[in-house]
């Protein structure tokens, strides 16, 4: 029996890593008393698969998780998928709520092969709406985004432009209440759709990709945006040219509506 979890990041949470995110999440199906599937071998592990890893830093209001049930125990078939969401809530720490939990087809693939973008919603600093506005449409007007990425203690240089499917910007967005950042600066709003094939795109690259276009206005300078907030709004999967998100539901119909979307959902 498998399950697919829906679960939140927020707050100070986002500074643990994936690895500790994991462990967290063991520590509570442990507790919750589960009939847990394990791993083979000579250090038995809990059958779980997490979805893409979130950077570091960066929140999230579309975690996933499975989790596979050992079908040969009777409390199997005891479990009251209705119930998980608020048993694990109490039992992870502040930050991590799980939403929703629905049952998964085994042989659906994993997430992180499923998964072909990802929403994002940031907030910048150093910039006003209107700098940002021009750093956009120059990327997106771009042939070629040139970056250097950092894999594995080495860089690469790598070409963003494909994975940019959509860009929105707006004064006011992005799921927390304040607007300004922490000297007090006002800042300004960028909801993103980000692909994840054949390699997926974190903000800090879009960051870079932003500050590397040539912004077309005169004499004039433009700001170069800083980074101060960014949050996963959900991840999608496309099959047959229908997008929906991991439990099922169906998505917008193009990029840059997604991105308004999410957008309006997060203010």
């Amino acid at each position: 029996m498998r399950i697919r979890f829906r679960f939140t990041k927020l707050g100070r949470i986002r500074f643990t890593s994936q690895r500790d995110v994991a462990r967290m999440w063991e520590r509570a199906l442990r507790r919750a008393g589960l009939p847990l599937a394990y791993t083979e071998g000579f250090s038995p592990r809990p059958q779980l698969s997490f979805g893409l890893a979130l950077p570091t830093g960066c929140e999230s209001l579309a975690e996933y998780l499975d989790l596979a049930l050992d079908e040969r125990r009777p409390e199997t078939a005891a479990v009251d998928m209705s119930e998980l969401p608020g048993v694990l809530t109490d039992l992870l720490p502040v930050g991590v709520h799980v939403e929703e939990a629905a049952p998964c087809d085994r042989g659906a693939g994993s997430l992180q092969q499923l998964v072909t973008s990802c929403s994002w919603t940031m907030r910048f600093s150093g910039v006003t709406s209107t700098e940002l506005e021009h750093r956009v449409a120059s990327l997106l007007a771009a042939d070629v985004v040139p970056i250097v990425r950092e894999r594995k203690g080495r860089e690469e240089h790598d070409d963003l432009r494909p994975s940019v499917l959509g860009l929105v910007v707006s004064a006011a967005g992005q799921h927390a209440p304040d607007q300004v950042d922490a000297a007090g600066t006002p800042t300004v709003g960028l909801v993103a759709e980000l692909a994840t094939q054949p390699r997926g795109v974190r903000p800090v690259e879009l960051v870079r990709g932003l500050t590397a276009v040539s912004v077309g206005t005169g004499d004039r300078t433009v700001g170069n945006p800083v980074l101060d907030r960014a949050c996963r709004t959900q991840q999608w999967i496309e099959r047959d040219g229908i997008r929906e998100e991991p439990l099922g539901r169906r998505g917008d119909t193009t990029a840059v509506d997604r991105a308004a979307r999410a957008l309006e959902r997060a203010s």
